[in-house]
C-alpha cells in the first residue's frame, strides 16, 4: 500500500507538483511569521507591539503552517525516499530545521515568562536578540538548502541567474565554470 501510494505521488504530473506547491507555500508562511518574531527580538521591526502580544499573535498560524510543511514534505519524502535520503543539502535541511527547533524550545525555556514584559519599543536583552539572529538564520538557510535539495532538479539548474533585456537566455550557475567558446 506505502509503495503504490509513493508510485502514484512520485508519478502523477498533478499530484506531486501540487504537493509541493503547498510545501512551499507552507514552508513561506513558518518561515515568514517566524521572521516576524525573531526581527521583533532583534529590534528591526513590530516595535509598537510587545513581544508577547506579538508571538501570540502569530505562532496559531505557525504551527498549523508547520503542520502542513510537515505532512507535505513527509509525502514528498516517502515519493522519492532514496533519492532524499542520499542527497547532503536534504539531510542538511532537516539538520536546520532540528537546530531551529532546539533554539526555539531554548528560547522558549529561557524567555517565555518575560515576553511580556518586552513591552512596546523595548528591545529585548542580549540572549533573546541572540536566540532571534539564529532562528533568522537558520530559517534562511533550510529555504537555501531545501531549494537545492530538490532532487526532480539538474543540480546546474538549481540557481539560475536572471535573463537581463537583450541578454539572451539566462545562464545556468554550472555554464559559468566552462570556458567561453570563440
Amino acid at each position: 500500500m506505502r509503495r503504490r501510494f509513493a508510485t502514484l505521488v512520485r508519478e502523477n504530473e498533478v499530484l506531486f507538483p501540487s504537493l509541493e506547491a503547498l510545501h512551499v507555500a507552507a514552508i513561506s508562511i513558518v518561515v515568514g511569521t517566524i521572521s516576524i518574531v525573531d526581527l521583533r527580538l532583534l529590534g528591526f521591526a513590530s516595535m509598537h507591539r510587545s513581544v508577547g502580544a506579538l508571538v501570540r499573535g502569530v505562532v496559531r498560524f505557525t504551527w498549523v503552517a508547520f503542520a502542513f510543511a510537515t505532512i507535505t514534505g513527509l509525502t514528498l519524502f516517502a515519493a522519492n525516499a532514496a533519492t532524499y535520503g542520499d542527497n547532503a543539502l536534504f539531510r542538511a535541511k532537516l539538520f536546520f530545521i532540528g537546530l531551529a527547533g532546539l533554539n526555539m524550545m531554548l528560547f522558549h525555556a529561557w524567555g517565555n515568562s518575560r515576553l511580556d514584559k518586552w513591552g512596546a519599543g523595548v528591545v529585548p536583552p542580549g540572549r533573546a536578540r541572540f536566540a532571534g539572529a539564529a532562528s533568522l538564520a537558520l530559517w534562511i538557510g533550510v529555504v537555501f538548502l531545501g531549494r537545492g535539495a530538490d532532487p526532480e532538479q539538474d543540480p546546474g539548474d538549481r540557481l539560475l541567474l536572471p535573463e537581463l533585456p537583450g541578454a539572451g537566455e539566462p545562464v545556468r550557475v554550472a555554464d559559468l565554470h566552462q570556458p567561453a567558446h570563440s
